[in-house]
């Protein structure tokens, strides 16, 4: 982030959207550009970027942007939405820059071949029985069919069944996935509408279905179920069950009407982000500006965040939808890893700090008990593979960077036998600031194997600990190993500057 001019803040930006200015530049009427007319906006004085299909005129935006111009400049005149991905998908841009909204790409023609169009088709069905059928057509499109598109050695498909008895719904979704497990299944059932979605590696599957309306326009009843879902996976051979305990012993005659992205198997990065609405249950102080926020999920969700990843919070504010990242973590640090972990899947906490000219944090922290806010699916790519051999971990962390850190050391002081040391150099301003700083100080009492080292910019006086920033002379004498050629694994998480220098 770049430091923004006064009166340049997200506050400012939507203030302007609502003025009634033709930001866009044409005059309230969308046009369709070619390739062509787009390279002629490049400039920072007409500067037009692609998203998605769609054109955008950011030129107004540029002093408004917290990455500053240059980033900006970077899709000018082009098809920005790789970039753009690669930065901050989980932005809502559409909200953010729909007054800025030029119109749509012209598409260029596409020739497709009938061959190409059969296996289309063919994809669009997950049956066992289309599958067979396919395999006695012409083993080449079945092959093809299965393949999605992916350069794998191995060929990957995924399909659903459903079968129902007088009072249960259960569908079986079949992935052929060794080890899979429930952070790696999510379920959603509200609003009549089932939604499942299958990670798998760097793609995810997704089965989604709603109520089914007849020629007639009758509702079919198709949601009359309670409100829990039971999720069971045989983690050896990848089969997941959702099993939906129907109201009534109605029979069924079909699961509902397949809505957008249903039985799609696609790179994880390609998916639009889901969100289901989270009640606001409690809120805690833990120092003079942050607070551990406690979320509860619906009751028809199933939902488990991975260690290392985080999610996104959705909320309207002014009339404009803000979206900003935050990495849940355990309500308390645990000081007894003997016992089995006993992991909350019915809450998200999140500790955030409070800014004061922060448009998002003062909306969240306004929120009272029973509020909502929208929580997104999981994101990251942290995997715990990554921990499960290192004999030496080493966490740097600034601020509320040391939340993504709860999850990744507590996961390693319970489960991973080779470790020899765990070591938290936590940097912040003031004493004040620490987080948790007694509950890092019992557990480094409570567990040999852990240390903690607070390192402060501003100290009072009468400090005795570290002070200073981040920096190779500092951390070199701070971070060792337990032996000459032991496994390490560095992570760092706190401000851009904080997390480049630290990995410089």
């Amino acid at each position: 982030q770049v430091p923004l001019k006064p009166g340049r803040s997200l506050m400012d930006w939507i203030r302007l959207t609502k003025s009634g200015k033709d930001l866009a530049g044409v005059k309230g009427r969308l046009v369709e550009v070619t390739e062509e007319e787009l390279a002629k906006h490049s400039s920072r004085e007409d500067c037009w970027i692609c998203i998605r299909g769609f054109v955008y005129n950011v030129t107004p935006y540029m002093e408004y942007h917290p990455g500053g111009e240059d980033e900006l400049m970077k899709a000018a005149g082009t098809d920005g939405t790789d970039l753009f991905d690669q930065v901050h998908r989980w932005v809502n841009y559409e909200s953010m820059l729909k007054e800025c909204l030029v119109g749509r790409m012209a598409l260029k023609p596409v020739s497709v071949s009938k061959g190409e169009c059969f296996r289309i088709k063919f994809l669009m069905f997950s049956s066992r029985v289309i599958w067979s059928l396919c395999k006695i057509l012409d083993p080449r499109i079945y092959e093809e069919s299965l393949y999605f598109g992916t350069k794998m050695k191995t060929v990957t498909y995924i399909y659903y069944d459903w079968f129902q008895t007088d009072s249960l719904i259960t569908i079986v979704i079949y992935t052929k996935q060794k080890d899979m497990n429930a952070e790696l299944v999510i379920v959603d059932c509200e609003d009549k509408r089932l939604r499942g979605e299958i990670i798998v590696n760097d793609y995810s599957y997704v089965l989604a279905v709603g109520r089914y309306l007849t020629l007639q326009l009758k509702i079919l009843r198709f949601f009359s179920i309670s409100q829990a879902v039971h999720i069971k996976i045989a983690e050896k051979i990848g089969k997941v069950e959702i099993n939906l305990k129907k109201k009534g012993n109605n029979h069924w005659k079909t699961l509902g009407q397949p809505l957008e992205s249903h039985n799609t198997f696609v790179k994880r990065k390609s998916r639009d982000l889901f969100y289901r609405k989270c009640k606001l249950v409690s809120k805690t102080e833990v120092t003079h500006d942050t607070k551990l926020f406690c979320f509860k999920l619906p009751e028809s969700t199933h939902f488990h965040i991975p260690t290392g990843q985080h999610v996104y919070l959705k909320h309207v504010i002014a009339g404009t939808e803000v979206v900003k990242p935050y990495t849940p973590l355990l309500p308390f640090l645990p000081l007894d890893f003997e016992e089995p972990s006993c992991h909350d899947s019915a809450n998200i906490y999140l500790m955030i700090k409070i800014y004061p000219s922060g448009l998002f944090t003062q909306a969240l922290d306004r929120l009272q008990i029973g509020d909502c806010v929208s929580i997104s699916n999981p994101e990251g790519n942290f995997r715990k593979s990554q921990v499960e051999a290192v004999e030496d971990l080493v966490l740097l962390a600034a601020g509320t960077g040391f939340t993504p850190m709860v999850k990744v050391l507590s996961f390693a002081l319970a489960e991973v036998v080779s470790l020899r040391t765990a070591k938290l150099i936590f940097f912040n301003k003031t004493e004040d600031d620490i987080l948790w700083r007694n509950q890092l100080e019992q557990l480094a009492l409570k567990d040999e194997r852990f240390e903690v080292q607070f390192v402060l910019s501003e100290p009072a006086k009468g400090w005795v600990g570290q002070q200073g920033r981040i920096s190779s002379s500092l951390l070199s004498g701070l971070v060792k190993r337990s032996r000459k050629d032991s496994k390490v694994l560095v992570c760092i998480c706190g401000p851009t500057p904080f997390t480049e220098q630290g990995v410089q």
